[in-house]
């Protein structure tokens, strides 16, 4: 794993955390988690947060944010059997977008093995044309806000 000019991020520069066990199947040929792994591990935690928050309903909200842009940045590696603890806060709440940034942390480190970001377009369920972000969904990522 290469290391970026800037220094990882630190727990401190997230405002939620879900926590995913490592699962053996996440581990690849060179023993550590694969680089797909950690998208999955971005979906999860965003996902779960808005469900947790009373925002998403998997199989009845009309409008859902589908990701339409993604990155990440290695810093460490992560394997089986690591907790990762995955932060999350806003750094972008658009009319119908919103940038996340995410880092993944190994078990209790403070700082990031990975940093990445995830952009949501929120879209009429039926249609998937864009919508604007319902209110009670824009409160929430108000709340995760952070600003340089």
């Amino acid at each position: 794993m290469g290391s970026s000019r800037t220094p990882p991020p630190k727990r401190t520069d997230f405002r939620a955390f879900e926590l995913i066990q490592t699962r053996w199947h996440d581990n690849d040929v060179y023993q550590h988690v694969n680089n797909v792994t950690y998208y999955a591990f971005f979906d999860t935690a965003v996902n779960k947060i808005l469900v947790d928050q009373g925002v998403l309903d998997i199989s009845e909200s009309p409008a859902v944010g589908l990701v339409v842009e993604t990155q990440c940045k290695y810093f460490s590696p992560i394997a089986f059997p690591d907790i990762v603890h995955v932060g999350v806060c806003t750094r972008h709440i658009g009319s119908s977008s919103v940038r996340y940034e995410i880092g993944i942390f190994r078990n209790n480190d403070e700082q990031a093995s990975a940093v990445g970001h995830f952009v949501h377009v929120y879209v009429d369920r039926l249609t998937h044309r864009p919508v604007p972000i319902p209110e009670p969904t824009r409160q929430v990522l108000a709340a995760l806000y952070r600003a340089d």
